[in-house]
């Protein structure tokens, strides 16, 4: 079922004829999910919410935003099985993928990336750091 809360929050000030950068936060957590909605809004940013993995497959294939960050740890559908899933299929198989989890045990990295995911984050989000990931991985992937 796709949450009520996807709805699209886009920045209020962006400069004219520029493209504006679509990133899906998943996460099941409301206040991770809204911090860090905003955080990335307030840095230009349009974010689609989604509250779990069905509900990310489900945007990804209708909105294809520019990049995906991931919670991994999350109930049903779990952030390594999305990943895979969305990199098996054609329509979403290009979108970058950040995973995002407060679980930084060894192997999480691998894991991850085995999953599909292009890179790995760990919270509490450092939000400068993510930044740099996530602007690296735009820049491979520019708007076409």
């Amino acid at each position: 079922m796709v949450s009520p809360n996807h709805d699209v929050e886009r920045p209020s000030r962006s400069a004219p004829g520029v493209l504006v950068k679509r990133i899906l936060v998943v996460e099941d957590n409301e206040m991770n999910r809204d911090a860090l909605s905003r955080r990335l809004v307030r840095q230009g940013y349009a974010v689609a919410l989604a509250v779990d993995g069905d509900d990310a497959l489900k945007l990804a294939a209708a909105t294809r935003p520019d990049l995906i960050l991931m919670d991994l740890s999350m109930p049903e559908l779990d952030g390594w099985e999305c990943a895979r899933r969305l990199k098996q299929t054609p329509a979403t198989a290009s979108i970058p993928i950040i995973a995002l989890t407060a679980h930084a045990m060894l192997g999480d990295r691998a894991k991850a990336l085995e999953a599909g995911c292009d890179d790995f984050d760990t919270k509490p989000v450092d939000l400068a750091r993510l930044l740099g990931k996530i602007e690296a991985l735009l820049a491979r992937n520019p708007i076409p």
